[in-house]
């Protein structure tokens, strides 16, 4: 069953990548999603048979690496993390390739795109089943790869080349240190393979090891160059720039990307690496710090984003920083457990917003949208679910929400509860961070599906058409980072129209997760033991780490603050874009400085242009034209090699093949003979 599960993609993406021409479109699409739908029926078997009296087991499959003592099995490891993982992946691409068949339907090339879909998935299910660092690090490669595919899939546009190319390198830079943090693993402990690094770990503490030339805590080097890694694929603060790009590719992309696959990986393995993290108090201090940091930062740039999926893409990466806080607390499993309930929401509200696309003739900025509600009602539903979901929308003590209410609102105790020293820091970042998702959740509800219509051909309640086209600007037309969407922009009248069927169906079953995935936090996480008992020995607890009691321990304001931060960023959103929508752009006038601050994420894009890529391009260029242009092929083939060229062919040219030239020459050369030794000869006479 579990070789199933984690090879029916491959087998999808060979049919469709290798026979995707022959077979046609339309076959491809139906294999690669029947097989996904397999996969994922057998993931949810496999999780309630491991999560519920089954035992951890490890499928061997064949020999994958022997070279001197390093001995690679390929393995599958299957506990209960794996089976959470397997669940979230397969289930939520199997509903994104239903979801493409509508959404992708006019595209010549979905052979080709459902292949890549496949591939990824398969990248994925490598990884989260690994049960050593080098597997690992085979699955983390292969999603890069598919990454890049995916997002440049339309690679016509040099728009989304840009974003794949930046997508791929700035996690090559994540990459990097993730690689250094294998080879010191396998110095320290010599194996890869988990149970024994696992083993070794309490004896490594205190263990110095020498890094660029000085002793450092080995244990922290380590895990601080995993987590390097971490920050890469799950696109936290300094290393988060590729992820609103990644919109460049088609919206379901953007989905699988951001709710099931890339970005959780980082995630996911810093919680398989739990014994090891769980010795380096410093590690987790560092790791609490960029996940609060990454979601206060994330919050702010959303408050202000005008592309539809722009606005989704900022609040995962801010969502990824809340899981980050959860394990840098030690919290591991309700790191995990956001993680599973964050698929379910915000892959509903990235296809959500798809199917806003899709009824706007693939128009993105909100601020072309506006009075949408009536004209797809069930999208709207959807959305409004979503949202309610993120959110975190819930009566505290009463442990009744939506699902983001559940893990969310945990993750914020566990971060007042926390001993770590970034505790209170990020106890009020992420309470801050929760008022802003708040706020701009539902902005992106109002301006889209409330508000006058600002479409073409599109009229208020009222019968009175739209002033124009383009509409006018909630804050001020600031550059457009994104002209249009995923394919080209209709003309003449717009009439919204819902999506087909084949693209509501993916939204009513991810709604149904939004809504009562938080129900499994009652068996999960009613205790300190049934955590253990759930996930025995997939997440790893030292004795000293009593987070999880703790933090059903704290004062009684505590679970109230994200719900009073949730209240006022509805409060607010209201005010602003409903009951007085010119405030927004009376804001931005009164506060310009600020206001370009967020719009321009903090010109991160701008500093790494200036810091990195501008002198990466001088050097490039000086390297080109001075070192290969004048110096090696200016003394090479434009030197030396062309002078030896001029002096053959002056050569040449006296092989006329004339006898009377030869004899001339013949003639010229004994002259020339005779001369010098009558020269010579009259100096040696004197």
């Amino acid at each position: 069953m579990y070789q199933a599960i984690v090879f029916l993609p491959l087998i999808g993406f060979l049919i469709a990548g290798l026979f995707g021409r022959a077979i046609g479109a339309r076959p491809s699409e139906i294999v690669t999603t029947a097989l996904l739908g397999i996969a994922a029926l057998l993931s949810w078997v496999a999780f309630f048979q491991v999560g519920f009296g089954g035992q951890v087991t490890t499928v061997k499959l064949l020999p994958f690496i022997n070279v001197g003592s390093l001995g690679v099995f390929w393995s599958l490891r299957i506990d209960t993390l794996t089976a959470v993982m397997l669940v979230v992946v397969n289930s939520v691409s199997f509903l994104v390739h239903l979801y493409s068949i509508g959404y992708m339907n006019e595209d010549p090339h979905r052979s080709r795109f459902f292949a890549y879909l496949s591939l990824f998935t398969f990248a994925m299910l490598m990884l989260v089943t690994a049960d050593d660092l080098v597997q690992m690090f085979f699955g983390w490669e292969g999603v890069g790869l598919a990454s890049y595919l995916l997002i440049g899939f339309w690679y016509q546009k040099p728009s989304a080349n840009a974003a794949a190319m930046k997508a791929f390198i700035v996690n090559r830079v994540g990459d990097f240190g993730f690689a250094l943090g294998i080879f010191g693993l396998y110095k320290l402990t010599g194996s890869v393979e988990f149970n024994t690094v696992f083993a070794a770990a309490q004896g490594l503490v205190g263990k110095k090891m020498e890094f660029i030339g000085h002793q450092w805590d080995a244990l922290t080097v380590v895990c601080c160059l995993l987590f390097m890694g971490a920050m890469g694929k799950s696109a936290q603060f300094l290393l988060h720039t590729w992820l609103p790009d990644a919109m460049e590719g088609p919206t379901p992309v953007s989905a699988l990307i951001h709710a099931a696959t890339m970005v959780t990986a980082g995630v996911f393995m810093v919680a398989r690496l739990s014994p090891i993290f769980e010795y380096s108090p410093t590690a987790l201090t560092v790791v609490m710090f960029f996940g609060a940091t990454t979601a206060f930062f994330a919050a702010t740039v959303g408050l202000v984003q005008n592309d539809i999926k722009r606005v989704i893409a900022y609040s995962t990466c801010s969502q990824l920083g809340y899981m980050f806080v959860a394990l840098g607390a030690g919290a591991y499993s309700v790191g995990i457990f956001h993680l599973f309930t964050h698929a379910f929401f915000k892959a509903l509200l990235f296809l959500g917003a798809g199917s806003v696309i899709h009824a706007m003739h693939h128009e993105q900025d909100m601020r072309n949208m506006g009075g949408l509600a009536p004209h797809i009602k069930f999208t709207y539903v959807m959305m409004v679910i979503g949202t309610l979901a993120l959110t975190g929308f819930g009566i505290p003590f009463l442990h009744v929400g939506f699902a983001g209410f559940h893990s969310k609102d945990a993750i914020i105790e566990v971060a007042y509860a926390s001993h770590n020293a970034m505790g209170p820091y990020a106890f009020a970042l992420t309470v801050a961070a929760a008022a802003m998702t708040s706020f701009y959740s539902w902005r992106l509800i109002f301006m889209t599906f409330h508000q006058t219509p600002r479409w073409a051909g599109g009229h208020d309640a009222h019968g009175h058409a739209a002033k124009a086209a383009h509409g006018h600007d909630d804050h001020a037309h600031a550059k457009d980072d994104h002209a249009h969407a995923d394919h080209g922009h209709g003309h003449g009248p717009l009439q919204p129209h819902e999506s087909p069927l084949v693209m509501l169906v993916p939204l009513a079953l991810l709604a149904f997760g939004a809504v009562f995935a938080g129900v499994a936090f009652t068996y999960w996480f009613a205790d300190h033991h049934g955590v253990e008992k759930f996930f025995r020995e997939a997440l790893f607890f030292r004795p000293e780490n009593h987070i999880m009691e703790d933090f059903h321990k704290v004062p009684g304001w505590v679970p109230w603050t994200p719900f009073i931060m949730m209240a006022a960023g509805f409060l607010l959103a209201y005010q602003m874009y409903i009951r007085n929508p010119g405030s927004p752009a009376a804001l931005a006038k009164q506060h310009p400085a600020l206001y370009q601050f967020l719009l321009n994420k903090w010109y991160f894009d701008e500093l790494y242009d200036f810091i990195f890529v501008r002198p990466a391009r001088f050097l490039g260029r000086f390297f080109w034209k001075k070192g290969d242009g004048w110096l090696i092929d200016g003394f090479g083939p434009d030197g030396i090699s062309a002078r030896v060229l001029d002096v053959t062919r002056g050569v040449v040219r006296l092989q006329s093949g004339y006898l009377y030239h030869y004899a001339f020459a013949m003639l010229i050369g004994v002259a020339g003979l005779v001369t010098w030794f009558m020269f010579s000869g009259a100096g040696g006479a004197h």
